[in-house]
């Protein structure tokens, strides 16, 4: 039985699964070109529906999520989603009493569900999907935090295991501990929304001048450029008690966020970055130290927006006393469809947990629909049965390429079908990157995609590999001259250790390996600052166009821009 998982809010999305498969999951900003964008994701719901030649006729379930009284409000006035949307953006002037709208909004995300919001949420759904031609149909909810930790559970492969959801608020929660077993998710804490981390990171984030929901991997980068200060002289430090399985903030959401402003007047930038990131990083894994010394379960799993902090992750992998783990590759509010329909699933089929190989989720375009754009656009191009050998050796001489293939990525992270790649050496190269084609913050740093067998050459305390960029590694120090373009200034990175899940993409890092001796490259995603990531072969082409780059690979065409 099909089930289609739909997410409104913040990264809207949709998604259809089948038992624990996931047969196709894509994010509403891909289409609609607005970056992290919200509403009822219409073109995701088609997009599905046409990627597996079904009709809305096809599908008996549809499985929602989140009922809190701040995400009925938008589902009733669907004006105030988009009108925040911008402003969260800062796509319009600051408007008057913008600070007001800011405490506004931390005061109704604490309220719980209250009557009428299931039934004026059930009635926006129906609404919407009546109007696209599905009628038969159960509708399923959800609660926010269930779906965050279910789809870790179940693509994790564990049969059972902690699921933890650490986020900014969903449901009037910011996290939950849950243990699965047996196909059953119980849930043994929750942390209120007025104690959640994710709020306190976005509140240092928005003060930092960054955009909220967006920027606080920046924030984390930044934090690298401090000097550490120490845990006792830290001021934030104090702001959350872990006791046991619960967390507690000393402040109100408000009070936190003033007594935040006023430690910045005299705190450079990067200080308050360091202080912050730190303030994670031993709280939370206090917390994971916890839970797996009162259950004794050692094998974890996490999701939810805190969960893409991959400093916090890699402070968990090798100190909080947990022995295998998973990340949930989309694990902001942009996978609650994917969580949504694999927790009706599991209730309705008693599905299994099955390890999710690869990201590789999306919808994708024929050979005949690219070469049909490349003609349209006049471009200068030729086939290539040789294609990913031929991008390869341009990389191991110091060149860079877009590089877009199959089946695009679920989630934020690119995995080397919509990406930009370059050698992971020398630091020119991330420059000019950055200068020419991201235009993004000079501190942030790119990830490398690497062979799996390189990973124990090339990292430290490697104990899984991680094919989704989730997870924090520190780099040996004798390679680092050698990777200089893919590491931090910390020596840390968030690679991609690639597996036998993308032939295409093997192929061209094992040619990049003949010719260098080491299996890695730089690996960013296929999009310009601010924009989604790219998703018809249209999207590649105006980027290339765009941003002058000189070489694409874009199926088994090579394109040289004259």
């Amino acid at each position: 039985m099909y089930v289609l998982g739909i997410w409104d809010g913040h990264d809207a999305g949709a998604c259809i699964v089948e038992g624990s498969e996931i047969k196709i999951a894509v994010n509403e900003e891909r289409f609609t070109k607005r970056k992290l964008d919200v509403g009822f994701p219409k073109n995701s719901v088609g997009v599905c529906l046409d990627f597996l030649d079904l009709k809305p006729a096809d599908i008996t379930k549809v499985a929602v999520t989140t009922t809190d009284f701040a995400k009925t409000l938008t589902r009733a006035f669907p004006f105030l989603k988009d009108n925040y949307y911008l402003f969260r953006r800062r796509k319009i002037p600051e408007p008057m009493f913008s600070e007001f709208r800011r405490h506004f909004k931390y005061r109704i995300t604490e309220i719980r569900e209250v009557p009428f919001c299931r039934m004026i949420s059930e009635r926006y759904f129906r609404k919407n999907l009546n109007r696209i031609g599905f009628r038969n149909y159960s509708l399923e909810m959800v609660d926010h935090h269930s779906a965050h930790a279910i789809s870790a559970a179940i693509c994790s492969g564990f049969e059972r295991c902690l699921s933890i959801t650490l986020d900014g608020v969903g449901d009037a929660l910011s996290g939950t501990i849950n243990i699965f077993e047996n196909g059953d998710l119980e849930r043994i804490s929750s942390i209120p929304a007025r104690d959640s981390f994710g709020i306190f990171f976005e509140q240092v984030t928005t003060l930092l001048g960054m955009r909220e929901l967006e920027d606080e991997g920046k924030v984390m980068a930044l934090s690298d450029f401090a000097y550490q200060v120490p845990d006792d002289e830290n001021k934030l430090m104090d702001f959350f008690e872990v006791d046991g399985l619960q967390v507690k903030c000393r402040y109100s959401t408000i009070g936190k966020y003033k007594r935040l402003k006023k430690i910045l007047w005299n705190t450079p930038r990067e200080q308050l970055a360091y202080m912050a990131q730190r303030t994670l990083e031993k709280h939370i894994c206090q917390l994971f130290e916890n839970a797996i010394s009162e259950t004794g379960i050692k094998n974890v799993v996490w999701s939810g927006g805190v969960a893409s902090n991959i400093k916090v992750n890699l402070k968990l992998r090798l100190n909080s006393g947990l022995k295998k783990w998973f990340v949930f590759p989309h694990m902001g509010d942009g996978g609650l469809a994917v969580g949504s329909a694999l927790y009706v699933s599991l209730k309705e089929n008693g599905c299994k947990p099955k390890r999710l190989e690869n990201a590789y989720l999306g919808n994708e375009f024929s050979e005949d629909e690219i070469k049909e754009k490349l003609e349209k656009y006049g471009m200068n191009y030729e086939y290539r049965e040789d294609i990913s050998e031929y991008t390869g050796e341009l990389l191991s001489n110091g060149k860079f390429a877009l590089w877009y293939q199959g089946r695009m990525e679920f989630g934020p992270r690119a995995l080397g079908n919509r990406s930009i790649l370059a050698p992971a050496s020398p630091v020119e190269i991330k420059d000019k990157l950055n200068l020419q084609i991201k235009k993004r913050s000079w501190f942030q740093p790119f990830c490398p995609s690497l062979l799996e067998e390189e990973a124990e050459k090339i990292f430290l305390d490697v104990d899984a590999h991680d094919r989704f960029m989730t997870m924090g590694y520190l780099s040996k120090e004798e390679v680092r001259d050698k990777i200089i373009s893919v590491v931090n200034v910390d020596g840390s990175a968030r690679p991609q250790m690639l597996g036998d899940e993308n032939p295409r993409f093997r192929k061209l890092i094992e040619e990049v390996r003949k010719n260098t001796g080491l299996g890695i490259i730089l690996n960013t995603s296929f999009n310009l600052h601010g924009f989604p990531i790219v998703n018809s072969p249209e999207d590649a082409i105006e980027t290339m166009l765009k941003t002058k780059a000189p070489y694409m690979g874009i199926g088994n065409f090579f394109v040289e821009l004259k």
